[in-house]
C-alpha cells in the first residue's frame, strides 16, 4: 500500500492490544523524519477491557520510509511527557473464571461465555466492567495489592492517596487517566485501590513498549522472551507450539526505565516499513518492575527515526544516556585514555583498543535465560564467542535487569573497529559525543 511520505507524522490511531504484519498502518513517515505519538496507558487498562487481545494499547505499526528486513531502525527519545493527572497500580490478581488460558489474552465472559465481550462500566471499583451481553463482572482481573497515585502539576512527584482521595479520581477516571479520543480501554482509576497512603515517588517518564512489527502476529505484552512463554501450548489464536516460535518476537516489551529522553533505542527490521509502534508509558519503576506493574499513564512522545541498512541483528540495542550507564561502561576520558598508553607502553602492547559503550537487550524465561540471549545476540552481532562477549562485560560491562523475571541490558564497551565494520559507529558517536 502506498501512502504519502511526512517529513513529521502524528500517530493518534491504536491496535486492541495485538502487533504484526497485518495491523493497519498508521501512515509513513520519512527516513530521518519525526513521530508524535499520544498513547493511552498500558497494562491495567487493557487488562481490565476483555475486549482487547494483549495488556497493552500501542499505536497502529508506522512505515519508516527506506527500511527493508535486514536493515537497523533507530529511534531516538526527543521527549516524553506524562499526560495522566493520576494513575492505580500494583500487584494482581486473577479472577479464573473470566478467561480461559492467559487473564491477558483470553477473556471471555464468566457468565455468558460470550468471548471478548464488549463491556460497560456501572459505578467504581472492582466490580465496575460488567457484560454488554448479561451484565456479569467481565473483567479478568483485580488487585492483591493496589494504590492510587496523583502527581502534582509538573509531573516531577506522585503521591499515593487514601480512600477519599480514590474515589475521587475514580469519578472522572476516563479525564483523570487523560486517555486520548480514539482509546477503547476502561481507565483503571475506576477500581480506585487505596494502600499505602501518603508515599511519595520521584517520576522518571518512560516508554514501556516500544519497537518494531515481528512476522507473525503477537498480543503486544508478549512480544518478549518472558511474556512470550506462556503462548506456548495456549489454545487461543496466539498459541505456540514451542520456545523456538518466540524467535519471531521484537522484544518491543522492554519495560526498560532507561528507555527515556536522551536514550537511543536501535531495533531490528523484520517487516517492510519496519513498523515501529509505541504505548505503556510509565510515569517511573525502579529496577526489574517488581511488581511486574508500574505507574501506568497517558502522555505524549516526540521520536526521531533513521535507518540503517543491512545490520545483521537478532534484537533491540540500547544507547541509554551516559548517566544511565555503568561506571565502567562509560565512555573514556582524556584522562583515561593517556593512562593507557602509558601502561601499553611499560608493558610492550602494541596498541590500546578504543571502544565505545553499547547494550545488547535479552530476554527469556528468567533471568538467566535472558542473560543468556543477550551474550547470544552479542557474539552474532559482533562476531565473538561466548567466553570473550562474557570477558569483555565482565571487565568493561555488566548485566542489569530491566524487568523480572526476564528482560536484561548488557553492557559492554565494544571496540570501535568492530563498531565500524558493522555500521554502527556513528550511531554511537552522536549519543555520547564521541
Amino acid at each position: 500500500m502506498s501512502q504519502q511520505i511526512q517529513q513529521e507524522l502524528d500517530v493518534d490511531q491504536f491496535t486492541l492490544g495485538l502487533v504484526g504484519p497485518d495491523q493497519e498502518w498508521a501512515g509513513t513517515v520519512a527516513d530521518g523524519g519525526t513521530v508524535r505519538t499520544h498513547t493511552p496507558a498500558g497494562c491495567w487498562g487493557p487488562m481490565i477491557t476483555p475486549s482487547f487481545r494483549g495488556g497493552h494499547e500501542v499505536t497502529r505499526p508506522i512505515r519508516v520510509e527506506n527500511a527493508e528486513p535486514g536493515d537497523a531502525l533507530v529511534v531516538r527519545i526527543k521527549d516524553v511527557q506524562v499526560t495522566s493527572v493520576a494513575t492505580s497500580t500494583g500487584s494482581m490478581a486473577e479472577r479464573s473464571e473470566a478467561f480461559g488460558d492467559d487473564p491477558f489474552i483470553d477473556h471471555r465472559c464468566p457468565d455468558c461465555g460470550t468471548e471478548w465481550p464488549d463491556t460497560v462500566v456501572e459505578g467504581t471499583g472492582e466490580g465496575s466492567i460488567r457484560c454488554a451481553e448479561c451484565g456479569a463482572n467481565a473483567s479478568s482481573f483485580g488487585f492483591d495489592y493496589g494504590y492510587t497515585v496523583v502527581f502534582d502539576e509538573d509531573r516531577t512527584v506522585g503521591l499515593t492517596v487514601g480512600p477519599e482521595g480514590a474515589d475521587q479520581l475514580a469519578e472522572n477516571a476516563e479525564e483523570n487517566m487523560a486517555l486520548p479520543e480514539n482509546s477503547r480501554q476502561h481507565p483503571i482509576l475506576l477500581y480506585k485501590p487505596d494502600e499505602i497512603p501518603g508515599a511519595l515517588g520521584h517520576l522518571a517518564p518512560f516508554i514501556g513498549n516500544i519497537g518494531t512489527t515481528p512476522t507473525v502476529e503477537l498480543p503486544d505484552s508478549h512480544n518478549a522472551g518472558d511474556f512470550g512463554q506462556f503462548l506456548i501450548g495456549a489454545e487461543h489464536d496466539w498459541g505456540i507450539v514451542d520456545e523456538s516460535e518466540l524467535d519471531a518476537r521484537t522484544d518491543g516489551h522492554l519495560d526498560s526505565n532507561d528507555v527515556r529522553p536522551g536514550a537511543t533505542l536501535i531495533c531490528p527490521v523484520e517487516v517492510d516499513g519496519a513498523g515501529l509502534y509505541v504505548g505503556d508509558l510509565h510515569a517511573n519503576q525502579g529496577d526489574g518492575e517488581l511488581s511486574l506493574h508500574t505507574t501506568d499513564v497517558s502522555g505524549t512522545t516526540e521520536l526521531e527515526v533513521e535507518v540503517i541498512k543491512n545490520v545483521d541483528m537478532d534484537g533491540p540495542l540500547l544507547l541509554p544516556n551516559e548517566s544511565d550507564l555503568p561506571d565502567i561502561a562509560k565512555p573514556y576520558t582524556d584522562e583515561e585514555r593517556e593512562a593507557g598508553s602509558g601502561l601499553a607502553a611499560q608493558y610492550d602492547v602494541d596498541t590500546v583498543a578504543d571502544a565505545m559503550p553499547l547494550q545488547f537487550i535479552g530476554s527469556g524465561a528468567t533471568i538467566n535465560d535472558a542473560t543468556d540471549n543477550a551474550f547470544d545476540r552479542a557474539g552474532s552481532l559482533l562476531g565473538m564467542t561466548e567466553g570473550e562477549v562474557r570477558a569483555r562485560c565482565t571487565f568493561t560491562g555488566g548485566v542489569e535487569i530491566a524487568r523480572l523475571p526476564g528482560v536484561v541490558q548488557l553492557s559492554m564497551l565494544v571496540p570501535t573497529d568492530l563498531l565500524e565494520a558493522i555500521g554502527l559507529d556513528s550511531v554511537v558517536r552522536d549519543q555520547y559525543g564521541l
